[in-house]
């Protein structure tokens, strides 16, 4: 393992020609000897959707980029960081997991790898968990899972409610998760809660009624399990467009287990993503190629429920927008790490390390709705990894290897 970059300060000096006009402040840092720069602006660098700049530089000043460009040209800053060649790449943008909850499912995972199917029931084990665990428990799970992610790289994730199904339990959850992010989700259609199996009709009444008005506060977001075993499609249509009116945007889990209505409803609500897509018709295909809705592709589901991988190398060759997440959960998938994500997109899902290099960046953000995040371009937030590598090319060619060797969020060095 080679050492990690190294910091010093510097005299400030009138700066070198920089390739934007951003003025720098001697007080930045900037990071020099960059092996290989990815910006995902394709007006930069070599042209592609990555803006790949070789021997580069970045300057960060305050929470945000203020300079990027060739290293022999970057301007001189009271700190410095030289990354020794290796790769710097925007911060990972994971747009789907569940990280309020208590307990784990290792029984039920045990039992699916020895041959019983995975199906969407199993999510009452940890609601029953979540329920009976008390704030601080939960919101010492959630930071835990925080760092680890943040360790592998991310910087900026969403995360949901949906283990709790009762007015309380899923605004605690929503309040609990505020305090770590702007990216939360309201997610009371998860499944039908166990106290309504015999009433799913009242349930989606207070899904769409008092425990939307609890909710709705804490959330920037609304999403629903649009599946056969949790909602069909107009009990989803009601949510959704309840939480619309409430002032929520809407997102959906949608076609992870079989063909059904979720893609093309999230399409025509104007939904930002619809989110697994494994199973597509040609017309849901052709409904996210002429929408904005990103389609969001969660492979630790699948590798922990051995099921059908997503066909990202299709919707890509439609023309449709594609991010890649780690649907962090305790049921279906328990990993954070988008650099494991980032491997099985290539190995399994068709896709270049390039494309799945953008989509678990770039894709993420568009699924977020954000132009300031998932790229490194003057102005944009100074979120960035340097990896323990020459090229990001290494995050699918070396699997598993933890390669974040520093991670700058908002501009701060956390790792």
């Amino acid at each position: 393992m080679s050492s990690g970059p190294e910091t010093t300060n510097t005299p400030a000096a009138t700066p070198a020609p920089a390739t934007t006009n951003s003025a720098v402040a001697a007080t930045a840092t900037v990071i020099t000897n960059i092996a290989s720069l990815v910006t995902n602006d394709p007006s930069l660098g070599d042209g592609s959707p990555l803006g790949l700049i070789r021997d580069a530089a970045v300057v960060i000043d305050g929470d945000r980029v203020s300079w990027i460009g060739e290293s022999s040209k970057a301007p001189a800053t009271d700190n410095r960081v030289d990354a020794g060649g290796r790769a710097v790449v925007p911060g990972f943008v994971d747009s789907h997991s569940h990280l309020v909850f208590a307990g784990d499912r290792t029984a039920e995972f045990n039992a699916r790898m020895s041959g019983q199917p995975y199906a969407a029931g199993g999510i009452r084990t940890t609601v029953a968990a979540t329920r009976a665990a008390t704030d601080e428990a939960l919101e010492a799970n959630l930071t835990r899972y925080l760092r680890e992610a943040l360790g592998q790289g991310t910087t900026t994730f969403e995360t949901k409610s949906g283990y709790g199904l009762t007015v309380e339990d899923e605004a605690r959850a929503l309040r609990i998760a505020a305090r770590h992010t702007d990216e939360v989700t309201y997610l009371g259609a998860h499944i039908v809660s166990p106290d309504y199996a015999d009433d799913p009709a009242g349930y989606v009444d207070l899904v769409t009624g008092p425990m939307l008005e609890a909710c709705a506060p804490h959330a920037r977001w609304i999403d629903v399990f649009c599946e056969k075993g949790a909602f069909d499609g107009d009990q989803a249509r009601a949510i959704l467009t309840a939480g619309k009116a409430r002032g929520l945007h809407p997102r959906v889990h949608a076609n992870q287990l079989s063909y059904g209505p979720g893609v093309q409803l999230a399409v025509e609500l104007g939904a930002a993503s619809a989110d697994h897509c494994t199973h597509l018709t040609q017309a849901d295909v052709d409904a996210l190629a002429s929408g904005d809705t990103v389609a969001t592709l969660l492979p630790g589901a699948e590798f922990s429920t051995r099921a059908e991988w997503p066909d990202a190398r299709r919707l890509l060759d439609a023309g449709v927008t594609v991010a890649l997440s780690t649907d962090c959960n305790p049921g279906s998938s328990f990993t954070s790490s988008m650099p494991f994500c980032v491997a099985l997109a290539v190995r399994d899902m068709g896709m270049t390390p390039d494309e799945a290099l953008w989509s678990a960046t770039a894709g993420g953000a568009a699924a977020l709705r954000r132009d300031d995040i998932g790229r490194l371009t003057p102005g944009a937030r100074a979120d960035l990894v340097l990896l323990d590598a020459p090229s990001h090319v290494h995050l699918a060619y070396r699997p598993g290897v933890p390669l974040a060797t520093a991670v700058w969020r908002g501009g701060e060095r956390v790792l």
